[in-house]
């Protein structure tokens, strides 16, 4: 009887949209009788541009993958970040700033796509790119679920431009509904019911307050439950030294399982690189630097790093131990979003005219909180016979005992799921 590992990654970001300082006594509009319902796009609707060679998601991953090391980098060197875990979705951030940018004009709209890296790309293929992409992620198997989309909280009585509304429900599966931002608790209890319903009662209480002024918040959220290919035996679970820094070490629950994985040795860059696939197209390819080598490794990651290793890995015979752990990292994202270069957008010179027309509009928080869990969960009773042919040689060891860096990739488009930096896995 074989117990199944079991990872669930979950992200949410939030974009609230306040109105700006120099709005004064705007009418906002009556809010028309259909507007408060739920906008999906259809699983089953069709999707006109997924038939060419060249997916056109696949324009997004090179410049998806630099903004996710570009942003890791100005996480990771926060003055609050040593010694922390790092957790984020960069697909979900740079998905969801693709939304914001839906309805931003002129000098606000280019400097949310030159962060990107989409200054190249027209705006119609972005959004296209990015159709393409939840039409390819969003399917559920037995052995694997991956969700995305996005939702709009819309204040009552307040009425957002109509092709922003119906360009993000269906370019990015936005959902819009109406609250009352004038009765704070009642705003924040509402949109973390919605993001809980989104992530399977992952993330329950992101929002802790909001401000009465506020008049949309931009949700973002990716899902991601799988089974490793290769299951673990739950009796091969031991307790082990997990050494956070050389003056600290903590107690974990050690995963051990003998096998075949695609694995390098990289000597030149003071790294190990093995890929765990988990059942479907997804898989956790795992860091470890050298003792001491950490930060060194970190200080040049970038997705040319990513691409040779995994050009590199060579199926091998591995003795792979791995901490059984949950974690859960957040952020505040605006100053360093402003940092990067989208400044505009948080100023009084913010134009969002492509969100309504009657209000002036700024972004005024960006939060963020993703949940990373492997554990073992739900046993599966099957009588089957395995024989796996092991070479008369010593495995390779990857022994993850002390801090290491994870990323979460889908196979078919190439883009960089979930990433961060396991530094404690006993922190929650």
């Amino acid at each position: 009887m074989w117990r199944k590992i079991q990872c669930c990654l979950t992200f949410a970001l939030l974009l609230m949209v306040a109105l700006a300082d120099h709005d004064e006594g705007h009418d906002h509009g009556e809010h028309s009788a259909d507007h408060h319902h739920h906008l999906h796009h259809g699983k089953d609707e069709p999707h006109p541009s997924h038939n060419g060679e060249d997916d056109s998601c696949h324009k997004l991953s090179p410049h998806n993958a630099d903004f996710a090391f570009t942003l890791y980098d100005k996480l990771s060197k926060h003055g609050d970040a040593k010694g922390k875990n790092i957790f984020f979705s960069p697909l979900s951030i740079s998905m969801a700033l693709s939304m914001l940018a839906l309805g931003a004009k002129g000098e606000t709209h280019s400097e949310i796509f030159n962060t990107l890296g989409y200054s190249s790309l027209t705006e119609d293929q972005v959004n296209e790119a990015y159709e393409h992409l939840l039409h390819m992620l969003d399917h559920s198997q037995e052995a694997m679920l991956l969700e995305t989309g996005g939702g709009l909280a819309v204040q009552e009585g307040f009425k957002p431009v109509e092709k922003f509304l119906k360009d993000l429900q269906h370019f990015y599966h936005g959902e819009a509904f109406t609250v009352d931002f004038s009765k704070p608790e009642v705003a924040v209890e509402e949109i973390n019911k919605f993001i809980a319903k989104k992530t399977k009662d992952t993330i329950t209480d992101m929002i802790k307050s909001l401000e009465s002024n506020t008049t949309m918040v931009l949700i973002n959220y990716i899902y991601f439950r799988g089974k490793w290919e290769k299951p673990f035996k739950v009796e091969h679970t031991h307790k082990a030294d997990f050494h956070v820094d050389e003056n600290t070490k903590v107690t974990v629950d050690m995963m051990e399982r003998t096998g075949h994985y695609d694995f390098y040795k990289d000597w030149d860059n003071f790294t190990s690189v093995i890929m765990v696939p988990y059942k479907g197209n997804t898989s956790m390819m795992i860091v470890l630097p050298d003792e001491g080598k950490l930060g060194e490794v970190e200080k040049h990651l970038n997705k040319e790093d990513l691409k040779y290793w995994h050009d590199k890995l060579f199926r091998r015979f591995v003795r792979l131990l791995l901490p059984k752990f949950s974690i859960s990292a957040s952020f505040s994202l605006g100053d360093t979003l402003k940092e990067l270069g989208i400044i505009q957008a948080f100023s009084d010179k913010a134009d969002f005219s492509g969100m309504s027309v009657e209000t002036e509009l700024k972004a005024s928080k960006v939060l963020h909180q993703a949940v990373l869990k492997v554990d073992e969960k739900g046993t599966e009773a099957a009588a089957a016979t395995t024989i796996e042919i092991m070479p008369n040689s010593l495995p390779n060891t990857m022994n993850l005992n002390r801090p290491f860096l994870v990323f979460i990739v889908e196979d078919s488009t190439k883009s960089i799921l979930f990433m961060g930096k396991i530094t404690n896995p006993t922190e929650q």
